[in-house]
């Protein structure tokens, strides 16, 4: 790998495009240590420590809320549209038709992407102030009072512009740098908390403390990245035959392929999913418990009891919605695909299945089979961290399943891109 890189910076426009990602990821990390204003440290902190839901957007905006920046929302916003339009796209026959089209329908799709990030970051930037008010991280600050309109109109206005920011660096690594340039900004945040995680692990007395389950806990985070990784690079090869075809004398096609079906198709959707339904209703309750309605506070605390995410029933919860979530989210993916049609259309066939409906049976039939295991792969992965934490008595925030499912799938993207690089100008890659 070192000797690839190497190689790397030796071509003038493969060095251009690494300095070019590193150079918008020290812009973004810049721009994420410059807070709001009136923002309380310590409240913020208090805040991050004890609301999970927050824990997650903090990683997704990659960790642009520790401090909330300008940039806290991060590129959620964007996620999130881009996870409406795909649902969307099989519902509204327009969003299909603009599927089949090609580079330009998915520009267009892109585009509408693009649109619906704004209204979302709005909604949100609202949230997120609302949330920080009422737990006196904004100090002195009452949203939308009449001494503070102005205020409350310009934060959500910055927070705003903040998401359409990443969201543009994120598109310039993109186009001109490695890798997707959405993904990178989300690991940029993740791995820039890495160094603060390890250094609490190791002054906070867990390392003196609990040796033994320290190297446990680590040991098992190892196994879980490879876990990760073969899950994620594992594939069902399914063959197909091209017709031969005759043109002026000329034989044409003729050639054997074959179709991945990916074991994990779903990536960390399902888990974004699962986490999002399972802590709405917790922090609907933590709003309530403070009413003075006695049976609306006593039916709140037992909700928030229920839906507490380091009990029992949340994990086991968890791991049912996250491998049917996987399930949902692989099929929708498949049936944009219009694999069978496509093959149909192009004159190839699976060797033994006719084409057509039967193709797309076929095909679904063996998706649900090998989706079985990467379903409760993801199920598993979700709730390890708990189960971990529990048997060594360490928990480290970096070791979420979303975190390592998130930092080893960017990564073996990323190399593949450069591998990609790399063997077009005959040089060695990463993968062996």
């Amino acid at each position: 790998m070192l000797e690839a890189l190497v190689s790397a910076f030796k071509l003038p426009d493969l060095r251009r495009k690494l300095l070019f990602t590193l150079g918008i990821l020290i812009i973004f990390r810049f721009v994420a240590t410059i807070p709001v204003p009136g923002v309380d440290q310590q409240a913020l902190k208090r805040l991050l420590e004890t609301n999970q839901f927050l824990g997650v957007l903090n990683l997704f905006s990659g960790s642009t809320l520790t401090n909330f920046s300008i940039v806290a929302l991060g590129v959620y916003p964007y996620i999130t549209a881009s996870i409406v339009m795909q649902l969307l796209t099989p519902v509204i026959p327009r969003l299909t038709e603009l599927s089949k089209e090609g580079a330009l329908g998915r520009a267009k799709i892109n585009q509408y992407t693009h649109w619906l990030t704004v209204p979302l970051a709005l909604l949100q930037a609202y949230g997120h102030a609302a949330l920080m008010s009422s737990a006196g991280v904004l100090r002195d600050f009452g949203l939308f009072d009449s001494a503070t309109w102005l205020r409350s109109l310009a934060l959500l206005l910055t927070l705003t512009a903040g998401t359409v920011f990443l969201v543009w660096l994120g598109e310039l690594i993109t186009e001109n740098g490695i890798g997707n340039g959405v993904s990178i900004i989300i690991l940029g945040g993740i791995v820039a908390q890495l160094p603060s995680s390890v250094a609490r692990l190791v002054t906070g007395g867990t390392l003196s403390e609990n040796l033994i389950g320290t190297v446990a806990f680590l040991a098992i985070g190892l196994l879980i990245i490879v876990g990760i990784v073969l899950i994620t690079e594992g594939q069902r090869r399914i063959p197909v035959q091209h017709a031969r075809r005759v043109r002026r004398g000329r034989v044409y096609g003729g050639g054997m392929t074959y179709i991945p079906l990916k074991v994990n198709s779903a990536g960390m959707i399902p888990l974004i999913f699962a986490i999002s339904i399972l802590l709405l209703p917790g922090m609907i309750a933590n709003f309530l418990a403070t009413s003075e309605i006695t049976w609306l506070r006593d039916v709140a605390n037992g909700i928030a009891r229920v839906f507490d995410p380091n009990s029992l029933p949340y994990q086991i919860a968890y791991f049912v919605m996250v491998v049917a979530f996987t399930y949902f989210y692989t099929m929708i993916l498949f049936q944009q695909q219009n694999i069978a049609e496509t093959l149909q259309r192009q004159g190839a066939f699976i060797p033994g299945i006719r084409p057509g409906r039967a193709t797309d049976e076929y095909l679904t039939k063996v998706l649900m089979r090998i989706t079985l295991i990467g379903a409760l792969f993801l199920g598993v992965v979700a709730v390890l961290p708990y189960i971990v934490a529990k048997i060594t008595g360490v928990t480290v925030l970096f070791l979420s399943s979303t975190s390592l499912l998130i930092v080893v799938g960017v990564a073996i993207d990323t190399m593949r891109q450069l591998e990609a690089q790399l063997l077009m100008r005959n040089y060695e890659g990463f993968i062996r």
